[in-house]
């Protein structure tokens, strides 16, 4: 892979990483947080497909990577479901 492309990469995840702290000094109310995570998510798919190489591996990389997100999204879920089912009785 050319190096422009890895200083390229730099600059974006930079970018966002000062973009998440602009958007952190502003009040946006309930979007601040979808936002954040919008952002964050946007840079840790740059660093999984530039800096890991994923964009250049083979599919069982992929099926192995997107199987690894569902897993962890089967696990939120559980989490949630759990956690919003509560009473929450302070005794």
């Amino acid at each position: 892979m050319p190096l422009w492309i890895y200083f390229a990469v730099f600059a974006a995840l930079t970018a966002g990483t000062l973009l998440t702290w602009w958007v952190s000094t502003i009040d946006l109310g309930m979007l601040n947080t979808p936002i954040a995570l919008f952002i964050a998510t946007t840079k840790a798919v740059l660093v999984i497909l530039f800096f890991m190489h994923v964009i250049h591996s083979p599919r069982l990389t992929w099926v192995v990577i997107i199987a690894s997100f569902l897993w962890l999204g089967v696990l939120f879920v559980l989490t949630f479901a759990d956690y919003l089912t509560r009473t929450w009785k302070i005794y």
